[in-house]
C-alpha cells in the first residue's frame, strides 16, 4: 500500500501580518452588511410635525437631536402653521394628508377639528393669557398694586385692541374669561357683545399698534389680550421694557399647548415607534429648559428664568381661570353672528301711551336713549333705515318713513347715516299721537319693503318696537290674515326676520312671538323698561 501524506504536516504558518488584515476585511464587510441591513435602523420614517409658530424655531431644535440619532431611524419635518389653519385642514382634508403631531397654542382648537382622531400625550408649555399695556398705563389705572377683575378691565375706558376671534385663541380665551367674571349668562353675553361692538365702532388700534404704543410707555396705551410668552418676547427685544402684563383678580386661563398625535394608530410598529420618538422629546426635559428660555412657563407652571419687573411678567404663576371648551365654542358661534353685516328696518312706536312715565322720562324717551346708544356701536357696514309708526300717520297709512334704510357710514348731504339716524331719534318723544296702533299693518309693510330692499350679503330684518296691541282691527288687517299673508309671501331666497321688542306690562308679547316665529325671528320683553337696553343688545347678538 502506498504512503498518504499527512495534510496538517505539510500546511504553511500563516503570517501573522495576514492574519489581522483578514480579520479587518471582516469586520469591514461585516460593518457595510450592519449598515445596509439597518440592525440598528431599518427604513427612516418621516414624522410630520406641525406646530403654532411661535414654537416653530425652538421645535427645530430639539427634533434635529431625533433627527441625528441613527437609532430612531425619525425624519421629523416642521411646520410653523396658524392653528386656525390646521383645524380646518384636520376638518377638511384626507388622513394621508394630515401632520402625524399637532401643537397648537391651545385645546380650545381640538374642537374645531372636525372629523381628525386627536390624542393628547400631554403639554409642551403653558402662557397664561393676560391684558398687556404700558406700565404707566397700568399705573394711572391703579392696576400695579391692585389687580382689576376681568369685567373691571374692560369697563375702564381704556380701548380694548381685540385680536380676531376666529384667529386667537389669546382673544376668544379673553373675552370668555370677561363672560365667566360677569356671570356666565345672557347679560354677560350681552356685556361682551358690547364690548366687541365698542372695538368696531370706535375703531380701536390693532394689536399691533396698541402693543407699539405699549412697549413705547404711552400712558394712553391700550389693553391687548395676549399671552404672558408674547410680553416676555416683546421686553425682551426691546432696549427698555415698558410692558406689563395685567392678571386680572379671579385668574386667568392659559394657553396650554398640547401635544397631540393626529389619526389613529396604523398598526405598523416602527411608524408609531418614530411618532412616539418625537413626542418624547417633546416633552422632555430639555424641552422644558427650551420653553422656559423662551418666555413660556412649564407644564406645571414654572417661570422663565427671567421672570420679574425686567421682562414684565409675574415669577409666580396666576391663578388658573378653567373654561368649558364647549361654552368658548358657543360664545365664539354667537360673536361670528356678528361678523355678517346687518340690514335692519328699525319700526318704532309713537302711539300716546309711549308717554307713560319711567324714571325721569318716558317710554318714548327711554325707547329714544336706548336706541341711540345702541346706534353708537353698531359698525359702519350695518345698514339701518327707520319709521315710525301709530294710527293714520299719513292719510290712511299708519307708518311713516323717517329715514331710508342705507349703510350707517354711507354719506347723506354732508353727513353720514349714522348722523341722520341719530337726530331722527331724537324726534321721537315729539312725534307721539293719539288714535291707536296700527301694528299688522304696520308690520306687513314694513316686511314687504325690507323684502324690496333685500340685501343677500347681509343679515336682514325688522325690528317692530311697541308698547300696545294692534287697534286698527275695523280698518285694517287681522292678526291671522297677516300670519297667513306673512307665510304666502315668504321667500327662501329673500328671507325677512321680524324681531319684536315689547316695551313694558301693556305690550301684547303673544303677538309679537307669533309674527317672530312665522317668520323665523324672535320676540323680546322689557316689562322692566331699564331692561330695554339689555333687549336690544341681546337682539343683536341673537340676530343670525
Amino acid at each position: 500500500m502506498g504512503r498518504h501524506a499527512d495534510p496538517a504536516g505539510h500546511r504553511r504558518p500563516v503570517p501573522p501580518v495576514l492574519l489581522a488584515a483578514g480579520l479587518a476585511v471582516l469586520l469591514l464587510l461585516g460593518g457595510i452588511v450592519w449598515w445596509v441591513t439597518g440592525s440598528g435602523c431599518g427604513d427612516r420614517r418621516t414624522v410630520d410635525v406641525t406646530v403654532a409658530p411661535e414654537l416653530a424655531g425652538l421645535t427645530e431644535d430639539l427634533l434635529a437631536d431625533v433627527a441625528a440619532d441613527e437609532d430612531a431611524c425619525v425624519d421629523p419635518v416642521v411646520t410653523a402653521q396658524e392653528p386656525l389653519q390646521t383645524s380646518g385642514d384636520l376638518s377638511a382634508l384626507e388622513a394621508d394628508a394630515l401632520p402625524d403631531v399637532w401643537v397648537p397654542d391651545s385645546s380650545l382648537w381640538t374642537a374645531r377639528a372636525g372629523k381628525a382622531t386627536l390624542d393628547q400625550a400631554g403639554s409642551m408649555a403653558l402662557s397664561p393669557v393676560v391684558l398687556a399695556t404700558s406700565r404707566a398705563a397700568a399705573g394711572e389705572l391703579g392696576w400695579l398694586g391692585l389687580a382689576p377683575t376681568w369685567g373691571q378691565a374692560v369697563g375702564s375706558g381704556r380701548p380694548l385692541a381685540v385680536p380676531d376671534l376666529a384667529a386667537s385663541a389669546e382673544g376668544l380665551s379673553a373675552l370668555a374669561a370677561v363672560r365667566t367674571s360677569l356671570g356666565g349668562d345672557e347679560d354677560a353675553d350681552n356685556a361682551v357683545v358690547q364690548a366687541v361692538l365698542a372695538a368696531a365702532r370706535n375703531a380701536s388700534p390693532s394689536p399691533a399698534d396698541a402693543l407699539t404704543a405699549g412697549t413705547g410707555g404711552s400712558a394712553q396705551a391700550p389693553l391687548v389680550p395676549m399671552s404672558e410668552q408674547e410680553v416676555y418676547a416683546a421686553n425682551d427685544a426691546a432696549a427698555d421694557s415698558r410692558l406689563v402684563a395685567v392678571y386680572p383678580a379671579e385668574g386667568t386661563p392659559s394657553l396650554d399647548y398640547p401635544v397631540l398625535r393626529v389619526g389613529s394608530p396604523s398598526g405598523e410598529e416602527d411608524e408609531e415607534e418614530a411618532v412616539e420618538a418625537v413626542v418624547r422629546r417633546l416633552l422632555s426635559e430639555d424641552a422644558q429648559v427650551a420653553v422656559r428660555d423662551a418666555g413660556f412657563r412649564g407644564p406645571e407652571g414654572s417661570a422663565p428664568p427671567r421672570a420679574g419687573k425686567a421682562t414684565g411678567i409675574a415669577e409666580d404663576a396666576p391663578e388658573t381661570l378653567s373654561l368649558d371648551p364647549a361654552e368658548v365654542q358657543g360664545l365664539l358661534a354667537r360673536l361670528s353672528s356678528l361678523a355678517a353685516p346687518s340690514r335692519i328696518l328699525a319700526v318704532f312706536d309713537v302711539s300716546t301711551s309711549m308717554e307713560a312715565p319711567v324714571g325721569d322720562g318716558t317710554r318714548a324717551t327711554l325707547a329714544r336713549d336706548a336706541a341711540k346708544s345702541t346706534l353708537s356701536l353698531v359698525p359702519g357696514n350695518y345698514a339701518l333705515g327707520l319709521w315710525a309708526f301709530a294710527y293714520e300717520l299719513e292719510g290712511d297709512r299708519d307708518w311713516v318713513s323717517l329715514v331710508p334704510t342705507r349703510e350707517l357710514a354711507a354719506e347723506v348731504d354732508g353727513s353720514t347715516q349714522r348722523d341722520v339716524l341719530d337726530d331722527q331719534l331724537d324726534t321721537i318723544p315729539g312725534r307721539l299721537t293719539a288714535g291707536g296702533t296700527g301694528l299688522y299693518d304696520t308690520t306687513l309693510a314694513a316686511v314687504r319693503a325690507a323684502r324690496e330692499d333685500y340685501d343677500p350679503t347681509a343679515v336682514n330684518s325688522v325690528l317692530v318696537l311697541t308698547d300696545g296691541t294692534n287697534e286698527d282691527d275695523a280698518d285694517g288687517v287681522t292678526l291671522e290674515a297677516l300670519l297667513s299673508t306673512l307665510a304666502a309671501e315668504a321667500d327662501p331666497a329673500r328671507p325677512i326676520k321680524v324681531i319684536g321688542v315689547a316695551l313694558g306690562p301693556d305690550a301684547d308679547l303673544r303677538v309679537l312671538e307669533r309674527i317672530a316665529e312665522a317668520t323665523g325671528g324672535a320676540a323680546y320683553s322689557a316689562v322692566d323698561e331699564s331692561d330695554l337696553q339689555t333687549v336690544l343688545f341681546d337682539a343683536l347678538r341673537q340676530r343670525g
